[in-house]
């Protein structure tokens, strides 16, 4: 059965010049007491930041965060002494480990991004840092995050796999499977279809027992597509994704 994420279901927790709206998966399952992320997919932030925003240098431990922007560039700099803007088509996977440190700054336009945290299998793995370029506007699927082994342009250290598309109106996209994953569908931008489910800028659908139907975007629509092992090992002892009351 398909269950939808409704956008007011979600909070806010820093409002102005740094805007997150804070996206918790796993709200979308129906139950009184429940973790909020989706299995080890723990926390989407869909930012907006104003030029001229510095956000100042600070720590993430065990959090695996792939940041994704939508519009403008970031400049990130961060303690293996990387100093380089991201932008769209410019993926950045920082597994943070044991211990990294970055910094962000809006330069020159307003920035709109999704950071996407993971929960890694377990504490304390070695901190690294994966940029990958890719196409802006795919109309279908790319892969561009999976586990370890699994030749995807980034990694993650958990079973999870991220993709994208950015069907223009009218276009029908079907949902890949991959066996023994559960998949979750955001909606960046834009509007689609799923059956009889219409899913706005902020929402998201599931189902838990059966592939996901075919989407047809209403609009120009960016999506965001997981899968997901819901069983997999995690810690949870992330700075962000560790911590479901955030």
């Amino acid at each position: 059965m398909l269950q939808k994420l409704f956008a007011d279901k979600h909070k806010q927790p820093y409002k102005g010049y740094f805007t997150i709206t804070r996206v918790h998966p796993g709200d979308i399952v129906d139950q009184k007491f429940h973790d909020t992320a989706f299995g080890p997919l723990s926390v989407i932030d869909h930012a907006v930041m104003k030029k001229g925003l510095t956000i100042k240098m600070h720590e993430h431990m065990n959090d695996e965060i792939l940041s994704y922007v939508y519009k403008g560039t970031s400049n990130h700099k961060d303690s293996s002494g990387l100093d380089t803007p991201i932008f769209p088509g410019k993926l950045m996977m920082m597994n943070a480990g044991s211990s990294f440190w970055h910094e962000e700054k809006v330069k020159n336009e307003d920035v709109e991004m999704l950071q996407i945290f993971v929960r890694p299998r377990e504490a304390d793995l070695e901190p690294r840092i994966q940029f990958h370029e890719k196409e802006v506007a795919n109309r279908n699927w790319y892969v561009m995050v999976g586990p370890e082994d699994s030749q995807t342009p980034l990694y993650v250290r958990n079973n999870v796999y991220i993709l994208d598309a950015h069907p223009k109106k009218g276009d029908v996209l079907d949902i890949p499977v991959y066996p023994e994953l559960v998949p979750f569908l955001y909606v960046l931008d834009g509007e689609v279809a799923i059956d009889d489910v219409q899913l706005n800028p902020k929402e998201a659908v599931t189902d838990l027992d059966n592939p996901l139907p075919a989407i047809t975007a209403i609009e120009d629509t960016t999506v965001v597509l997981f899968f997901v092992d819901m069983d997999a090992a995690m810690t949870m002892s992330g700075t962000i994704s560790g911590n479901a009351s955030n």
